[in-house]
């Protein structure tokens, strides 16, 4: 049985941290999932700071960007 993961950021998602305003806001440009089971799944975000930044994208996983404080601001994408 596959463990299914349930991602919280979508590509097109605009996105700012609630303990590091000065980064901006930033966009989901991009995201990776793992076909293994229990394997993981990240989102690379570019920040209007110029910095790009990777966070955990499993909204199952204590350590979910939602969690460390990454909003989604809109829904964007399609």
């Amino acid at each position: 049985m596959m463990n299914r993961r349930h991602t919280y950021l979508q590509v097109g998602d605009y996105v700012y941290h609630r303990r590091y305003s000065h980064w901006g806001i930033g966009e989901v440009v991009e995201e990776w999932n793992s076909n293994l089971p229990g394997g993981l799944c990240f989102v690379k975000v570019e920040f209007e700071d110029g910095r790009v930044r990777i966070f955990d994208n499993d909204f199952k996983s204590l350590s979910c960007c939602y969690y460390a404080g990454l909003i989604r601001i809109n829904g964007g994408g399609d």
